[in-house]
């Protein structure tokens, strides 16, 4: 099940990845410039259409791969023609294939999309900074503060893994620190959050993984 496909040195796409029966995560190391990701992407007119004016140079290339990557991971599902868009929510999907669950997420040099062809998913990665120690206040509960301590790379997996549950919910106005909450876990270089989502009674609970795909970098996903 956790089978991974590696490409050959000249491909940037690092790995394709089975995370559950129906859905498959693609990470891309990013190197190439944006007009070789143009060329990667099918349906250019309508992308171009998509694309956000006003970026840096850096985030204009993670979008263009975001979305190369979330094709190429596609067809290891199906063959059907799609293209991505944007719901209300902000969250992307393919307009062709309302089953299907898309997320996607970029930071730095790395990229990651995660496609299910029967589940709502979501992932997140991050470069560990400072930036989430900092902010800790603000995003987490006292008892995720307590139990992240004085680890930047914890903090920065409770970070990301409420951004996967953010994105797995797509919910516009969710409050991280009350209502996306997370049991204290023993940090290992892999492993499984409990997540809990608490606007819906019954609670709903989920099963967020956690790897690290390059050093200084934490990704998490989550699949139903």
């Amino acid at each position: 099940m956790h089978r991974v496909t590696p490409s050959p040195p000249s491909v940037p796409l690092h790995s394709l990845s089975p995370v559950s029966a129906s859905a498959v995560l693609g990470l891309w190391h990013l190197t190439e410039p944006a007009a070789a990701l143009w060329e990667r992407l099918p349906a250019p007119t309508h992308y171009l259409a998509q694309f956000p004016d006003g970026r840096d140079e850096l985030r204009s290339r993670q979008w263009l791969a975001a979305r190369a990557l979330a094709h190429q991971v596609l067809r290891e599902l199906t063959d059907a023609p799609a293209t991505l868009q944007n719901d209300a929510n902000g969250r992307p999907h393919f307009a062709e294939l309302p089953a299907y669950g898309v997320s996607l997420s970029h930071s730095g040099e790395w990229v990651a999309a995660l496609v299910s062809s029967q589940q709502a998913v979501g992932t997140d990665i991050e470069l560990i900074r400072p930036k989430a120690q900092k902010l800790a206040r603000r995003f987490l509960a006292e008892t995720e503060q307590a139990d992240a301590g004085d680890d930047a790379t914890k903090h920065c997996l409770y970070w990301s893994a409420k951004e996967t549950l953010y994105k797995l919910h797509s919910r516009r106005g969710l409050v991280f620190k009350e209502q996306l909450l997370l049991s204290p876990f023993e940090r290992r270089e892999a492993g499984v959050l409990t997540g809990h989502l608490l606007v819906e009674n019954p609670r709903r609970q989920h099963q967020v993984h956690y790897l690290s795909p390059a050093p200084d970098y934490v990704l998490t996903y989550c699949v139903g």
